[in-house]
């Protein structure tokens, strides 16, 4: 059972602006940017004057302090209006939870907190190519801090890169004079820094998640943090909720399906399939059951992901009073990968049942409603449900954890 948010968190309905009118546009257009690949950079412009950016930040920061829970509700109602949009702002969000609250605000983050209350957007480059490490683990970077005078240098070349070529401010993981993994914030616009708009996926095409190149950039002495246990990627199973936000994203992808279900089916007006039992598609007991079902799909993926962000506003309040939250992270780290075995299928299905109700007719590309499950499909390849699945299962019967470090 969903327990109440935390006292300390401001009520989302005071708190936080009026993002209907604002999401209404950036639906009216989704369909039109994809088909079109238009790069949303007016939509981010506009998130960007909104603040939605600062929604969890706390309110001593210039933000919102507002719950997980709302932000995931907050999340929801974009993705199902954009998912690439949402998925641009994913590492953004992540950022603020992991850098930005009370329990983990220091050093080099502390410095960007009035651009992020003001609107500023956080881009991440982490991710490189070339073989993991078997068994999972702590990353290495090629990419690489140099000492430089008074600072250093930054080398390297980064890929999938998601949000960063909207971004104002970029997070880079990269590997310190002394071999040790550290974050690098620094402008996005700065010289040597490279955006590339190479990501050609099935799916989520408009995210930005293309190469960022590193040509000897200048950074500052208070630019730079490193890793430190208990705080940033140093906190267990601290990219947690950027599965999450995956998930979200996944699940607002299914609200879109069922909305485009029902429009579907009432814009066929009298022409049904041949055989229906009734003359309007509106009344015929089959459409009727598929659109039924695709929309209780949705209802249960939501609120699967708000019941995961409950156990993130447990978690937030345990490290906020210094209490112990390493089994607290195990928990939310558990209903996360619950939420996207279960969210991940219901889209996948539902986005093909779509089809059901609105025959070859919904096929034709000016529709575009290939995109739900193009966008769903190529979310739900973040990471691989078969191994969740697995340590789920492995968690229920032997009592082994599921993995704390990297990107499970």
């Amino acid at each position: 059972m969903s327990q109440p948010a935390p006292a300390s968190i401001h009520s989302l309905e005071t708190a936080k602006p009026d993002f209907g009118d604002l999401f209404a546009w950036i639906r009216a257009g989704a369909a039109d940017r994809d088909r079109g690949r238009i790069l949303p950079f007016d939509v981010i412009r506009r998130i960007r004057e909104s603040r939605l950016g600062a929604l969890r930040l706390p309110r001593a920061s210039g933000g919102f302090g507002v719950s997980s829970r709302e932000l995931f509700r907050v999340v929801l109602d974009l993705a199902a209006a954009d998912p690439n949009v949402a998925h641009i702002l994913r590492n953004h969000l992540s950022f603020v939870d992991r850098f930005a609250l009370p329990a983990g605000a220091r050093g080099a983050a502390l410095k960007w907190l009035p651009d992020i209350a003001a609107g500023a957007i956080v881009g991440l480059a982490m991710t490189e190519q070339g073989a993991g490490k078997v068994g999972g683990g702590v990353s290495t970077y090629v990419t690489a801090l140099t000492p430089d005078g008074a600072g250093f240098r930054l080398n390297g070349r980064k890929f999938y890169s998601t949000g960063a070529l909207f971004s104002d401010i970029l997070l880079v993981r990269a590997a310190g004079p002394d071999g040790r993994n550290l974050s690098v914030l620094l402008p996005t616009r700065r010289d040597g820094v490279e955006l590339v708009d190479d990501w050609d996926g099935a799916g989520q095409r408009l995210t930005g998640s293309g190469t960022t190149v590193l040509h000897n950039v200048r950074i500052e002495a208070d630019e730079v943090l490193p890793d430190e246990p208990g705080s940033g990627f140093g906190l267990p199973y601290s990219n947690t909720l950027a599965q999450l936000l995956v998930t979200a994203i996944v699940a607002g992808i299914l609200r879109n399906v069922a909305t485009d279900a029902a429009d579907l089916v009432r814009s066929r007006r009298d022409r049904n399939f041949y055989y229906s039992s009734a003359e309007r598609p509106e009344d015929d007991p089959l459409l009727q059951e598929i659109v039924g079902r695709i929309g209780a799909d949705a209802w249960t993926a939501e609120t699967l992901i708000l019941a995961a962000a409950d156990a993130h506003d447990a978690l937030s309040a345990a490290r906020v009073r210094g209490e112990p939250d390493e089994e607290l992270a195990h928990h939310a780290a558990v209903l996360t990968a619950r939420a996207k075995l279960v969210v991940d299928e219901l889209t996948l299905r539902g986005a093909t049942r779509l089809f059901d109700v609105g025959g070859a007719s919904a096929t034709q590309r000016a529709r575009n409603l290939d995109r739900h499950w193009r966008n769903a499909r190529t979310l739900a390849s973040h990471n691989p449900a078969t191994l969740k699945a697995q340590a789920l299962g492995a968690w229920e019967l032997t009592g082994t954890p599921l993995p704390k470090l990297g990107f499970f």
